[in-house]
């Protein structure tokens, strides 16, 4: 992965983490659209940086399930990759300005 599509990931899954820890991998994978093998390296390459940490509880089916909770330094670090992430996607917008423009500027291209 580079390093625009891990931080991207990385973003979006500790944005989903904060408003529902208590997501399965599954659960993360399919509102995500990230595989399930994805999604279980990026969990834990963000333990392993310390910004999420996890937490055992009982689902209601009683299978043990894990709770990820943003830690200070994860916060910090969503903060940092909102950033990040809202300066590519402004960058993107920008650039596909231009091109729908140019693209519309052809005539006989949507008649």
């Amino acid at each position: 992965m580079t390093k625009c599509v891990d931080e991207d990931t990385h973003f979006r899954i500790l944005r989903l983490l904060e408003e529902a820890p208590k997501s399965s991998q599954r659960e993360i994978s399919n509102v995500l659209g990230i595989s399930l093998g994805g999604v279980n390296f990026c969990l834990k390459a963000l333990v392993e940086k310390g910004h999420i940490k996890t937490r055992n509880f009982r689902a209601s089916n009683n299978k043990l399930r894990y709770a990820y909770i943003l830690t200070p330094s994860g916060i910090s670090a969503k903060t940092a990759l909102t950033g990040r992430f809202l300066k590519r996607k402004m960058a993107e917008y920008e650039v596909l300005k231009v091109e729908i423009a140019r693209l519309k500027g052809k005539k006989g291209l949507y008649d």
